[in-house]
């Protein structure tokens, strides 16, 4: 028995056949373009992922086919966050190019959102940021005529989630799972429902949202059509969610850190609610069983794609792994502190008009400096938020379970364990995104009759703090701050 998990990223689409003992039977994956229409925009062509995604399926499916396993039982769905589609029911057909979560061209009206910010975040623990989902919605539904042909029912809106779904489905399906929409900023976290006051303050159809579903359970059949095969769509998670699954954060207490384009750190609390506040945002997360269950969240925006900016946007290192070389030969990053606010700040400072920084340049400085401070601040930023996570949640915290491309390097899990103060807990298998989607869809379909089952072969490895490197890893964190000082007064200053 296995699952096909589709894993839609920002950057690409990961697809695995997961077999019931945890092997990874067949996996391909696929880029995606990034475009960048304007400063601050950012946008992918929709009907691209869809390609993509199921040339990526298709492809891990006969890799497993070759190598003798069982055909897939079923599908999970894990997907990058708050990026919107919106397209023709009729047809498919999208109506603009995607709006990605790191979008900022809502910022202004965020801004102008101020007076209704504590009843947004009352109603969906999230701030008002261009991150969500509901302004870039706003947006598209404001381009051409696109309000009036929702409002006739002629358009479709969703998540990356439910732009597969539909397809995946022939257009029979147009549904999200709990953990997607509380992303948009639409919906309720209370009631666990689109909300109509939201729906209205945003101008947004409600009959363009789709229906929520469990994240476990059967939600609709792909077709021989669009995939070669028809298999039941068992999960549906967004990545975090998916990722703090795949990590066995079913319980009060449990917490991971995903360290991809940007870094995620989610808590999970259980059935205590907490207030949004301290930069950090309430969602929804899963149980043992995929039902709806309370987490903070802390949304930092850019993590590996620092790094992935080093190698193309200044071309200093020609792969991401030459980083961790680099880092290892400074005995201390000697003042540098890479600020990579890229696309704004997320919490706890949360400025979109924050841009990239980089302090403490002399003449001595070289690529190995910036190299390290790129990673440091990865670290750093889970610092910033991480003590706020533990207060707010009232919950115990004594380790670090991490996943993402960039636990790979080893001199990074050392210091962030040293920054924190607590262990580190890397996976055998770092893809836990696509993990946590195949273990909501194998619970739903019988692959495994139990969480615990689920993650029965799994291995860590653990990265201690030690009391040498704590003392250094705090003395460099002050550092740090001050250089997030500077990024926020550059772009206040220019507000004033």
């Amino acid at each position: 028995m296995s699952v096909l998990a589709i894993d839609q990223g920002t950057t690409g689409t990961t697809c695995l056949v997961i077999a019931r003992d945890g092997r990874v039977a067949g996996r391909a994956y696929r880029e995606i373009t990034q475009h960048y229409p304007a400063p601050g925009w950012v946008e992918h062509d929709a009907h691209e992922i869809l390609e993509r995604t199921l040339d990526a399926a298709r492809e891990a499916i006969a890799a497993a086919q070759r190598a003798g396993a069982e055909a897939p039982q079923c599908i999970g769905i894990t997907n990058q966050r708050e990026t919107v589609v919106l397209w023709e029911r009729a047809t498919g057909r999208a109506v603009h190019r995607a709006i990605v979560w790191q979008d900022r061209r809502t910022a202004d009206r965020c801004r102008a959102l101020a007076p209704q910010a504590e009843r947004i975040g009352a109603l969906t623990g999230l701030v008002t940021d261009p991150y969500f989902s509901a302004t870039k919605l706003e947006w598209l539904l404001g381009q051409g005529d696109n309000l009036a042909r929702a409002r006739r029912g002629e358009l479709c809106a969703g998540t990356i989630d439910s732009w597969l779904v539909w397809h995946l489905t022939g257009g029979t399906v147009h549904a999200t799972d709990h953990t997607n929409a509380s992303r948009t900023m639409l919906y309720d976290i209370h009631a666990r429902g689109w909300s109509d006051e939201l729906t209205a303050l945003f101008n947004v159809p409600a009959d363009v949202l789709p229906t929520v579903v469990p994240s476990s359970g059967e939600m609709g059949r792909s077709t021989v059509a669009t995939l070669g095969v028809s298999l039941p769509i068992t999960g549906m998670a967004g990545d975090q969610q998916a990722a703090l699954f795949g990590q066995g954060g079913w319980s009060p207490g449990d917490g991971k850190n995903t360290y991809g384009t940007g870094a995620f750190l989610l808590l999970n609390t259980g059935t205590h609610q907490p207030a949004p506040g301290s930069g950090l945002l309430t969602t929804i997360a899963c149980d043992e069983r995929g039902r709806p269950v309370y987490a903070l969240e802390a949304s930092i925006f850019i993590a590996g794609a620092a790094v992935q900016w080093l190698r193309d946007g200044l071309g200093i290192i020609a792969q991401s792994s030459e980083t961790e070389a680099l880092a290892r030969s400074l005995p201390s990053n000697e003042g540098v502190y890479f600020v990579p606010a890229l696309v704004g700040l997320g919490a706890p400072d949360w400025e979109p008009n924050a841009r990239g920084t980089i302090v403490g340049l002399t003449r001595g400085t070289g690529r190995a400096h910036v190299a390290r401070a790129a990673l440091e601040a990865m670290a750093f930023a889970t610092r910033d938020v991480l003590g706020d996570m533990r207060a707010q949640g009232q919950v115990p915290f004594d380790r670090l379970r991490v996943d993402g491309g960039a636990t790979a390097n080893d001199w990074l899990m050392q210091f962030q364990a040293d920054v924190l103060g607590v262990p580190v807990d890397r996976p055998d298998m770092v893809e836990t995104t696509a993990l946590g989607a195949a273990g909501l869809a194998g619970l739903a379909a019988g692959v495994w009759a139990t969480g615990e089952e689920f993650l029965a072969s799994r291995q860590f490895t653990r990265f201690s703090p030690s009391e040498r490197g704590t003392a250094a890893a705090a003395a460099a964190y002050g550092g740090w701050r001050r250089a997030v000082r500077a990024a926020l007064a550059w772009a206040r200053d220019a507000e004033a």
